[in-house]
């Protein structure tokens, strides 16, 4: 890249994919073709503590995982480095402020996030990804926080059908209750369905003891928590007795046409290709549904097909039914989590492999 290119950006942050500029006052200070030197200064109605977080937590973040140096003083922050570095220091620092300015706070996470987002160029800005708010509920506010994750929510907001396909804790079930929720709040639809496959009891629940409530329970508890999070505990209880939201098996969908609900079927990569196809003929007229599932983690019985897996291939390029797929980049979980994780993995690698038994 030219001097005279690098040059004219400076004013402006650099632009990826679609994205317009945000100008923020950015002055070169010095050039000489391999390290620069540029000024940001920060507008006066962001405080300074709010962008550098309680006791510089935030700027400690953007010196350990940016490139550039970073140097505050008063409103202007002073960066250094290689020009790519410093390029994607002023677009950091521009999404940063960009939060601000929309009234959101930040946190260390959603430091990280902008950072790794902008770093792997994806081509939607950060910002509009975490402040996209999905639900305000129990004093907070559910948003993505993964480019993926919007997308996902995005296709909800599009489609009829969407298929949310990745690993565990990457929120695809989370979110699409979060969407269910919101549909229901806003009287877009009349009632929430969730189901899953029952496939540990071969979904011959009648043969286990106990209420339909008490057969069921095991198998649908992970839909539950994600609506205790977001439904006043005390609520959910009548909204399950009046039926505005359904949780039941998969077998209890056959037979049904399923109007004006939002259907959420989990663990789909449980289904056999009949049960998926049983599933998604339910759908009804001002319905919407999503299906959400880990290819990787098929537990049917040998010699079983996933209904999941051969979905994508039969039903991509029907008209208003959407595939969104997650990986392990949109894995949202404890920091210690993924710590304690890491650790058990540098632990297994370090480990001799296990010899042959002879036979």
């Amino acid at each position: 890249m030219s001097r005279p290119e690098r040059a004219a950006r400076t004013s402006t942050p650099k632009i990826r994919g679609d994205r317009t500029p945000r100008p923020l006052d950015v002055e070169p200070v010095a050039d000489s073709g391999l390290e620069e030197l540029r000024r940001v200064t920060v507008p006066v109605s962001i405080e300074m503590v709010n962008l550098l977080g309680p006791r510089d937590e935030f700027l400690r973040i953007l010196e350990r995982d940016l490139s550039a140096g970073v140097h505050v003083r008063g409103n202007e922050i002073t960066l250094s480095g290689p020009p790519v570095a410093v390029d994607l220091a002023v677009d950091v620092i521009t999404e940063l402020v960009t939060v601000l300015r929309t009234g959101q706070g930040l946190t260390g996470d959603g430091v990280e996030r902008i950072v790794s987002m902008l770093a792997e160029r994806e081509d939607a800005r950060p910002a509009d990804v975490l402040t996209h708010n999905i639900l305000s509920t129990r004093g907070k506010t559910i948003r993505p926080k993964t480019l993926n994750q919007k997308r996902y929510v995005d296709a909800i907001d599009k489609h009829t059908v969407v298929f949310g396909i990745g690993p565990a804790g990457t929120g695809k079930t989370y979110l699409a209750v979060a969407k269910a929720v919101q549909a229901l709040q806003a009287k877009e639809v009349n009632r929430i369905i969730l189901t899953r496959p029952a496939v540990e009891a071969g979904e011959h629940l009648g043969f286990l003891p106990g209420t339909l409530n008490d057969k069921i329970d095991p198998y649908v508890r992970p839909l539950y928590d994600a609506l205790h999070d977001m439904l006043d505990p005390d609520t959910i209880p009548r909204l399950l007795t009046a039926g505005t939201i359904e949780v039941a098996p998969l077998a209890y969908m056959r037979g049904r046409t399923l109007n004006d609900a939002f259907i959420i079927l989990d663990e789909a990569q449980n289904t056999s290709i009949e049960q998926m196809k049983m599933f998604l003929t339910r759908l009804g007229f001002g319905s919407r549904m999503v299906v959400t599932g880990d290819v990787t983690q098929v537990d049917l019985p040998n010699g079983s097909t996933s209904g999941l897996r051969q979905a994508e291939r039969v039903l991509g390029e029907v008209e208003d039914l959407a595939f969104c797929h997650l990986t392990a980049h949109d894995v949202v979980r404890h920091k210690l989590v993924g710590r304690i994780v890491a650790a058990y993995e540098r632990h297994d690698a370090a480990q001799p492999p296990p010899t042959a038994t002879r036979h």
